[in-house]
């Protein structure tokens, strides 16, 4: 794994982002309970082995994506009528894209990335 990095993103309207499966996607509202709930598909394989559980291959499933990371943090904060997320991870932005995209589809925009 690598050092830790802290990604700010931006959500434009949280109310309407969702992932593409319904099964696997945000369901929340509130800022606090997407941090949630991205910080817990970051902290344990819980969302991704769903993931893999319904592609038609599961065993060729690419296992750089499975990594977690028991120690990352996410908070999340309205701002300006977006949601602000802010994840510090030593997963690679790789990772973190899968999980967004699972959770809440192509609904966020990545501003920055900084050494922690």
């Amino acid at each position: 794994m690598t050092q830790a990095q802290r990604f700010y993103i931006t959500i434009a309207n949280l109310a309407h982002a969702r992932g593409p499966d319904p099964d696997l996607a945000f369901q929340g509202s509130s800022p606090q309970s997407f941090a949630s709930a991205l910080q817990e598909a970051l902290r344990q394989p819980i969302l991704f082995q769903r993931w893999k559980a319904k592609q038609p291959d599961p065993d060729e499933v690419d296992q750089s994506l499975a990594p977690v990371d028991p120690a990352a943090t996410v908070t999340a904060e309205v701002k300006d009528l977006h949601t602000d997320v802010q994840v510090v991870t030593n997963l690679t932005h790789f990772v973190l894209r899968h999980r967004l995209f699972m959770l809440i589809g192509p609904n966020w925009q990545l501003h920055d990335v900084a050494a922690t």
